[in-house]
């Protein structure tokens, strides 16, 4: 049966509900901090695998635990990158209402969080060295650092480079802002990644000068004092990421400037916000939910919107507008055709 050509009221209506409606995807990730992590974490994985065939190999125990460290560093790049995926693959799944971009950030709290216990274990194992020193092959042990250190290096410089790609902020609202120039400053899996990388760098550094001093000098205490102090450092790094990705992930933006941005610009004599939450959909992005008592019975949730588009870090906004006393009555005196001053 051909179709009607002269749409129904119904049909009419179902066209201007669909024209209204839009997807959840306020940010569509970093495809090139994907394949950077990813990469990083394979380089990771094999710089492991030949440090441990090696160690097991020479009978040397510094390249086993210098391999069996860096294993840990390898599972938790691999959960960045692994993250990246998993927020890309369900980026339209609809049982995510404001978008997967917080799997980035879970995966980031993740990774700082086995950071943590890299810091730890370091630090017992350090301490166990101190009480129980074992003979220390330092020639070896810095040539695995060194080696270490390079791997660091590119690893670092792989994920430096890992900047955003321009894709990352499709959030399908039509305000066609683009926040890809800041994007890469804010991504905090990748962030997590870089850390993991500097961590393991910091630590080769530390060693090739405890190893040095302990060759030169003789000095075989240094090498477990630098361990601690590389954990001292590490566990900094992660108290700080696991900071930002839970404020993140606990919706504690409240005290974010765009707060007092949304209050100055939708508050005025006549009207005044009642409640507000703020909170983060994509990494330099945000929603809220606005409820207004206002005496302007003109104003409307479209006119707040649009005055919240000055800001376009802001790309979803429920609006709830009750009338005040004044407002009210002249709503009233305009249905009986009345006037007031």
């Amino acid at each position: 049966m051909p179709k009607d050509p002269h749409p129904t009221p119904d049909d009419a209506k179902a066209v201007n509900c669909y024209a209204l409606r839009h997807d959840h995807l306020f940010d569509t990730g970093s495809k090139a901090a994907e394949r950077g992590t990813r990469l990083v974490a394979w380089i990771t994985a094999a710089a492991m695998v030949a440090e441990i065939t090696a160690g097991w190999w020479f009978n040397s125990m510094a390249l086993l635990a210098d391999g069996w460290h860096m294993s840990s560093h390898a599972a938790a790049i691999g959960l960045s990158a692994l993250s990246y995926a998993a927020a890309r693959r369900y980026a339209r799944d609809p049982r995510f209402a404001f978008g997967t971009w917080k799997i980035e950030v879970l995966g980031g709290f993740a990774s700082a969080v086995f950071l943590l216990g890299i810091a730890l274990f370091m630090v017992f194992s350090s301490v166990e060295r101190i009480f129980s020193p074992l003979p220390i092959h330092y020639r070896e042990a810095m040539l695995v650092a060194v080696l270490g250190l390079a791997v660091n290096v590119v690893c670092a410089l792989i994920l430096g480079n890992a900047h955003d790609d321009g894709s990352s902020h499709d959030h399908g609202h039509g305000h066609g802002h683009d926040h890809g120039a800041h994007a890469h400053h804010h991504d905090l899996n990748l962030k997590s990644a870089y850390v993991h990388v500097l961590a393991d760098a910091a630590t080769s550094v530390l060693a090739i000068a405890a190893l040095g001093g302990g060759l030169v000098f003789g000095w075989s205490w240094l090498d477990p004092v630098m361990g601690i102090v590389g954990a001292a450092l590490i566990a900094v790094w992660a108290k700080n990421l696991i900071a930002e990705t839970g404020r993140v992930l606990l919706d504690r933006e409240m005290d974010h400037p765009v707060v007092a941005e949304i209050r100055e610009c939708v508050e005025s004599e006549d009207t005044q916000i009642t409640d507000l939450h703020v909170w983060r959909v994509g990494r330099q992005t945000y929603a809220c939910a606005v409820a207004l008592v206002t005496r302007d019975s003109r104003l409307t949730a479209q006119r707040v919107r649009e005055t919240l588009a000055q800001h376009e870090e802001i790309v979803h906004s429920t609006i709830e507008i009750h009338l005040g006393p004044q407002g009210a009555q002249s709503k009233l005196d305009k249905s009986k055709g009345e006037t007031h001053p």
